[in-house]
């Protein structure tokens, strides 16, 4: 059996490996002891599977594949936050995956596209365009890889946060996909109320999410409030309007329950002014939400820069005595290029 013909362990649901040991003749109680060493012990060399008999083991190897991604570029912070650039030579797909320690919390960043179509113009990672959506086991394998660094600690991946690289909702099937298996308890056992799918605002897939009965976090990448300086930021909102986008994000807590987050990176100057925080206050009190203020990290080769902290204690300030809950998030792992986008475009700058 060529390589090409096995199964992809990682793209499937132990509902869908069930069938395969169906046609196999397997007694189901095999894929619960697979599932066991690699999803509990990270053991993916069917070799080192001790419960199973040799004759099986060998089986399982013709039929079965469990390779993954290569890391490429290894990160750690000084603040804890660690970063990874993991290749895949098969497509030449490249994806940065983070992680960020915070108390009990280990929190992965993730990443759906090589590349991204949206092309935030403070943004690295549509800086060289999108050159194609991850797989759904490219997408798990970022978690297993992850997982298996915090092994030694006896720690796991807590939750996920669909924030790396790409526009989740360009690449649904996959991501929806990934997300089932981070949340089937025979995988990653992960809650949906742990995952957050973050999007630029595609609001079809927005309203085709509400109704997976998956109770996950939706982010909002919005980052302007008015349509014309979004437009001037964000290239893809020519293809949706923001109340559209507003519109949806009212569906969905109207089919889940689940507040949304709007995600607003401050650029000095351009987006942090106090009518910008009243404009925003006004969009919040259209819907249920609240808003993470995050703080640019800059960019080399970009025109934009971060705010001080007079401006963003401001603006903050403004959305909280408009009634708004409003946060701004830690700025983690700045001396790593942890933003997105970055790791990757330092790797391909080295090969050229």
């Amino acid at each position: 059996m060529q390589n090409s013909e096995k199964v992809r362990f990682f793209a499937m649901l132990p509902s869908d490996m069930d069938q395969c040991a169906a046609q196999w003749n397997w007694p189901r109680y095999r894929t619960r002891q697979i599932y066991h060493w690699v999803f509990q012990k990270y053991v993916t060399d069917p070799w080192e599977m001790l419960n199973l008999s040799k004759d099986l083991r060998q089986t399982v190897a013709e039929r079965i594949s469990f390779d993954l991604g290569k890391i490429a570029q290894d990160k750690l912070s000084a603040d804890g936050t660690r970063k990874l650039l993991i290749t895949w030579p098969d497509n030449n797909a490249m994806a940065e995956s983070v992680l960020i320690p915070d108390a009990s919390r280990r929190t992965a960043c993730i990443s759906s596209q090589v590349g991204c179509p949206v092309g935030c113009r403070f943004c690295a990672s549509g800086l060289n365009g999108t050159k194609g959506n991850l797989s759904a086991d490219q997408i798990v394998q970022q978690i297993l890889i992850l997982n298996s660094l915090l092994a030694a600690a006896k720690e796991r991946i807590t939750n996920v946060v669909f924030m790396g690289m790409g526009e989740p909702l360009a690449n649904y099937a996959n991501v929806i996909k990934a997300v089932r298996i981070l949340h089937d308890p025979q995988c990653f056992n992960i809650g949906a109320r742990k995952i957050t799918i973050s999007t630029v605002g595609v609001p079809p897939k927005m309203r085709q999410l509400a109704e997976e009965e998956l109770p996950l976090n939706l982010a909002i990448s919005l980052h302007a409030p008015n349509e014309s300086l979004r437009k001037q930021l964000i290239p893809w909102a020519e293809h949706f309007a923001l109340e559209d986008i507003l519109e949806a994000a009212r569906h969905y807590f109207q089919r889940t329950g689940r507040e949304v987050t709007l995600e607003y990176i401050l650029l000095h100057d351009l987006n942090d002014r106090p009518e910008h925080a009243r404009q925003l206050t006004a969009i919040c009190r259209t819907l249920r939400a609240n808003v993470n203020l995050i703080r640019y990290n800059e960019v080399e080769g970009l025109p934009f820069h971060r705010p001080n902290s007079e401006a963003v204690i401001r603006f903050q300030s403004i959305l909280r005595e408009g009634g708004i809950n409003a946060h701004v998030r830690k700025s983690r792992g700045r001396d790593i290029d942890a933003a997105c986008g970055q790791l990757r475009r330092s790797e391909l700058a080295s090969n050229h």
